[in-house]
């Protein structure tokens, strides 16, 4: 980023940030978004709200209330929602693309060298640093959430109340989202007070300085609400959707395995409330037991890439139309390669589809929304339970970390401590140290983490 784009004065806003500016950033962010959604948003936010200051506090929240409640992978659709923000709908398009772009290509280069060379004991042995360090990250993200969402006890409770629910009673996420949203629309009416924006408007003024867009700037006129453009870009989005899908029917037929990965990820596109956790078991039932793209062991190796890789990590749709086009032959089998590029492209593109057109779709009326109460106290409630789900991902991610192979036999210290990965721990508390500690970069970490797996694995 250029100097200007960066004021070091924390009395006056940042200077106004052009597209090709912008673009630098979001190309930045494609290739270190590390750590899934937690670490990706923890990421934009202390880059765009703390150091460059972009938008406010109050905005980001607000932006990122409304994305947490769509299906989809929530960092790129809030990525994609401040693009549109600042620079328009292409603005927007650009951001959301490069936020996925650089993850499709690196996945697609470790997907290739995994079928064809097997397991390789140098990927294993950084993908050994990775999984601790993302854990640490998770923790780190729901902490830094927490403290800024989590402002009176009401919203503590929700939070708590959330991560008892999904990790104790295995409530579906979807079903969390909707009653918090209901609680805090309630609670709007009840005890505005305690829902008015989770108590942080106004904090990121003090603490950050004033953004260049405040928590007053006014809705720019791209982004004002238009029933001429939410039918115009509704039917642009539904066209090539349409377009894709008779390109795929006319040169492949219905049954081919391209033809399929389109329809089956539109679906899985609309039915990803709560993120790529919750989408994960509808992939894996279509991927490997109806389908047959790909076996069991494969979306769990698959699982393990995404979760490493910058970007999205329902990116994981890559890998599985990646390896459906590579074990299907596609186009023969001298050209495996080319097959299993084409299976991640259209798995990709019908998989971010919907998220482009949600926020180009809905962002007017939220920006419309957010000094109204009624409507920002749901989303209030909406983000106390994130913060409960996000520290569950935490546990599950640490379980999964440090007991690999599962507690075997009956609950007991000796049982816990047979299957303990210690270096695992050791990784992972170091990289919490480091973040929350000596506020050392999330890429630092991750690489730090990484060299350190490397060793241990080959030593």
């Amino acid at each position: 980023m250029p100097r200007s784009s960066v004021t070091r004065d924390g009395d006056e806003p940042p200077q106004a940030i052009s597209f090709r500016d912008a673009l630098s950033y979001w190309l930045k962010l494609g290739f270190v978004s590390f750590g899934g959604p937690a670490g990706q948003i923890s990421m934009m936010h202390q880059e765009l709200v703390e150091r460059r200051r972009w938008i406010s506090e109050h905005r980001f929240l607000h932006a990122l209330n409304y994305c947490m409640v769509l299906p989809g992978p929530e960092a790129q659709q809030l990525a994609t929602y401040i693009g549109w923000l600042m620079h328009g709908v292409w603005g927007g398009i650009a951001a959301g693309v490069l936020f996925v772009l650089p993850s499709l290509f690196i996945l697609s280069a470790l997907t290739w060298i995994y079928l064809a060379f097997g397991n390789v004991p140098v990927v294993a042995g950084v993908l050994y640093g990775f999984k601790p360090a993302v854990t640490a990250i998770v923790v780190f993200a729901a902490y830094r959430i927490g403290s800024r969402a989590l402002k009176n006890s009401v919203l503590w409770f929700m939070a708590a109340a959330a991560f008892v629910a999904i990790l104790a009673l295995k409530v579906p996420f979807p079903y969390i989202v909707l009653t918090a949203g209901v609680i805090g629309w309630l609670g709007g009416r009840l005890a505005p007070d305690k829902f008015s924006t989770g108590g942080h408007q106004g904090a990121g003024r003090s603490v950050h300085g004033p953004a260049l867009i405040d928590d007053h700037t006014p809705t720019p006129a791209h982004a004002r609400f238009k029933w001429a453009r939410v039918i115009g870009y509704g039917v642009i989005g539904l066209l090539l959707w349409l377009g894709v899908m008779a390109f795929l029917y006319t040169a492949f037929g219905w049954h081919s395995p391209l033809t399929r990965m389109g329809w089956f990820f539109t679906k899985a596109a609309l039915l990803t409330f709560g993120g790529a956790y919750a989408v994960l078991p509808y992939v894996y039932q279509g991927g490997v037991e109806h389908y047959h793209w790909l076996t069991g062991t494969q979306m769990i190796d698959g699982l393990a890439l995404g979760e490493t890789t910058p970007g999205p990590l329902i990116m994981v749709v890559a890998f599985v139309g990646f390896v459906g086009g590579w074990t299907r032959a596609l186009f023969g089998s001298d050209s495996l390669v080319l097959a299993g590029v084409a299976g991640a492209m259209v798995a990709t593109f019908f998989t971010f589809l919907p998220s482009f057109l949600f926020i180009l779709l809905g962002g007017p009326a939220v920006e419309a929304t957010r000094h109204d109460l009624k409507f920002t106290a749901p989303l209030t409630g909406i983000t106390a339970a994130v913060v409960g789900v996000v520290l569950n991902l935490a546990v599950f991610f640490a379980y999964h970390v440090l007991w690999p192979r599962g507690v075997a036999g009956p609950f007991s210290m000796h049982a816990l401590l047979a299957g303990f990965e210690w270096f695992s721990a050791l990784i992972g508390a170091a990289a919490f140290v480091a973040l929350f500690r000596f506020r050392l970069g999330i890429i630092p970490v991750i690489l730090a983490c990484g060299i350190a797996g490397l060793g241990y694995t080959l030593l």
